[in-house]
């Protein structure tokens, strides 16, 4: 086990967002987390990457209690999520951007863009992503130049570059074709396998996604977990189709 979480309750005034939810993930898992909106699947994200404190349970990676810690050091603990740093940092470069990330690994943010000029290490880290992501052609574009499909794939990137063993990703593949979607997919699971990593977490709305590279599916519903099962159970769960799935089938 590498992440478990246990009796996650969490409270927004009266407002109950996630209401005893519990889920392990293994080495060598890839989890999808579903659910209509409102059903929690943000809220518990952002408790398993330390962003939220629970109102009530724990949240443990490698065996560490690592509740409301925050990212940042989560990310040194060896849990990264992806960034989304092509919206916070649009005139940085397809490098300049990996390179941001792997100075917040090496704990070097305080001087973070006399780092992206200056640091060898961080520069040939940032260079080995930008290649494995299939981005090195366009290391010196602007990231707000890319098209969709490469901006989301440097936000995935820069997850990576922090090197970790876990990764979750919020809605990776949102806003672009469909031919992008499987591409992305296709280069994220192809660079976790080269970089090692252990596990990964997603957030997917597009169900062919979730259920082309799932190996488990956690549905959430109204704060729940309405059913935690390998994709070809969760297909014949008829509760599931129609409360979480049945609700999308004209959105894909």
């Amino acid at each position: 086990m590498i992440l478990q979480a246990d009796g996650l309750r969490k409270f927004y005034g009266e407002f109950c967002a996630l209401d005893g939810v519990s889920l392990r993930v293994d080495a060598g898992e890839f989890v999808s987390i579903i659910g209509p909106n409102g059903a929690g699947k943000s809220t518990l994200i952002n408790i398993l990457t330390g962003i939220t404190r629970p109102s009530a349970g724990s949240v443990r990676f490698k065996d560490r209690e690592v509740g409301g810690i925050g990212p940042v050091r989560l990310a040194r603990l060896g849990m990264a999520r992806s960034f989304q740093l092509v919206q916070i940092f649009p005139d940085l470069t397809v490098l300049e951007t990996l390179q941001a990330a792997g100075v917040a690994r090496l704990g070097r943010g305080g001087r973070l863009f006399a780092s992206l000029a200056g640091d060898r290490e961080v520069q040939e880290a940032a260079l080995e992503v930008a290649e494995l992501f299939g981005l090195g052609d366009k290391r010196h574009t602007l990231a707000r130049q890319l098209p969709q499909g490469d901006k989301k794939l440097l936000d995935v990137a820069s997850a990576f570059a922090l090197r970790p063993e876990i990764i979750l990703l919020d809605e990776p593949t949102s806003g672009v074709s469909t031919a992008d979607k499987t591409a992305i997919m296709e280069t994220l699971v192809t660079a976790s396998r080269r970089i090692g990593l252990r596990a990964i977490i997603q957030v997917e709305h597009d169900m062919d996604i979730v259920f082309a590279y799932s190996d488990r599916i956690i549905a959430l519903h109204e704060g729940k977990v309405l059913a935690d099962a390998a994709p070809a159970a969760i297909q014949a769960d008829r509760r599931v189709i129609d409360t979480v799935i049945g609700r999308r089938a004209g959105a894909h």
